[in-house]
């Protein structure tokens, strides 16, 4: 038996959940939300405890060291001390070419990820950052890392390559690598599970402050909106998506941006942050339902490029069984749901208004009855994908 603490560190929170496996049976978890805002919050649970509080947390360090308090905590922990931990699993989010699988975390595999902080700057990061904490504050614990690009390796070249002159493709690996693997993967397997059905083409839709979409087929992921880095494809939180690259050109060019300030403008300044001033969807829906204009064309300009993305993917594939709605956005929101569902019928994409409006945090078909596509709210749960890894890398 094995105390696992997983640490899933986002672009702006960090998600957490102690589990004893192989059970799977959940002692604590919690979440670090709206981390570096002024309203940054701490959720942490329980059997015994539902705990929030608002406090100061103005990087991932200090919210991963908040965490630790609470565990331990002397009146509301779960563990007594740090040596209580045997296996802390790290979400990474970039593996480049050098990690297709979960791997025991060692100085040359933190070099690596190191190396790769330059495509996916507001990931890797904090995910080394959680690395380096817990080695820290859980000494005795072996620290395992999961790719978010580890699912991804199915995808064909002809899909992955980008159409520029081979060498880059074959010397300098520069290919679609895809993220948020292991949340698509895991709704993927929890969507068959609850269909109980033949189900072979289904497309999952990850959004929360990062967002991305996944063509699976045969339970292969196929296709990818997310490339080389994890900026483009849909709208994000703070993140522009997909743009014409000619905007880059001019930008630095005729408007005298130096590259590490596009770098900055695309990752941490554009997205729904950039056209409302809002990065947390939240607070874009009650913007725009008091008729804020920026917020409400913010809205439609998110569920337009979701629907893109969606008809391009039903066209690879040649067909759609299932739509797959989760993470923070994707789980919570009716609004955006139904905006990406609205004037589907072609593709045989409906949902039933009553349906998608219910709040649960269970797995919920939102379709009609006897609709061409199943379409359905899954949960997202990276951190027990996560814990079940790295449990059957060193459970020997």
């Amino acid at each position: 038996m094995k105390n696992i603490l997983v640490i899933n560190s986002g672009s702006s929170s960090i998600k957490f959940q102690l589990f004893k496996m192989p059970e799977a049976k959940v002692e604590a978890s919690g979440l670090v939300e709206r981390i570096g805002l002024e309203d940054a919050t701490i959720h942490y649970k329980t059997e015994k405890v539902n705990h929030e509080e608002r406090i100061k947390i103005p990087d991932h360090s200090v919210g991963l060291r908040e965490i630790s308090r609470l565990l331990m905590d002397e009146k509301n922990g779960v563990i007594k001390n740090a040596a209580d931990i045997d296996i802390v699993g790290h979400r990474v989010v970039h593996g480049g070419a050098a990690f297709s699988d979960t791997i025991l975390i060692d100085k040359a595999v933190k070099n690596k990820i190191k190396d790769l902080f330059n495509l996916a700057p507001l990931h890797n990061p904090p995910n080394y950052t959680g690395i380096e904490v817990a080695e820290n504050i859980f000494p005795k614990a072996k620290q395992v890392a999961v790719f978010d690009t580890a699912f991804h390796q199915s995808i064909p070249v002809k899909a992955h390559k980008y159409a520029i002159p081979n060498e880059f493709h074959e010397k300098y690996r520069i290919r679609l690598y895809g993220f948020h693997g292991t949340s698509h993967k895991y709704v993927h397997t929890k969507t068959l599970e609850y269909l109980a059905k033949p189900v072979s083409k289904v497309i999952t839709v990850h959004l929360g402050n990062g967002c991305s979409i996944t063509a699976i087929n045969d339970g292969k992921s196929v296709d990818h909106s997310l490339g080389f880095g994890p900026v483009n494809g849909l709208i994000m939180g703070t993140r522009s998506g997909d743009i014409d690259q000619s905007v880059i050109f001019y930008l630095v060019e005729k408007l005298g941006y130096t590259l590490p300030e596009v770098s900055e403008l695309l990752h941490k300044k554009s997205g729904m942050l950039g056209l409302t001033g809002f990065s947390d969807l939240r607070n874009i829906e009650e913007e725009a339902s008091k008729g804020n204009k920026d917020c409400m064309l913010a809205l439609e300009m998110n569920a337009y490029r979701i629907k893109k993305y969606i008809g391009s993917y039903v066209a690879a594939m040649n067909g759609i069984d299932a739509l797959v709605f989760t993470a923070g956005i994707g789980e919570n929101s009716s609004t955006l749901r139904r905006m990406v569902c609205s004037d589907m019928e072609y593709l045989g994409i409906n949902i039933d208004s009553n349906k998608n409006n219910i709040r649960s945090k269970d797995i919920r078909l939102i379709s009609p009855e006897n609709s061409k596509v199943d379409v359905l709210v899954v949960p997202t749960n990276e951190e027990l994908e996560i814990a079940r890894q790295a449990y059957q890398l060193l459970k020997v």
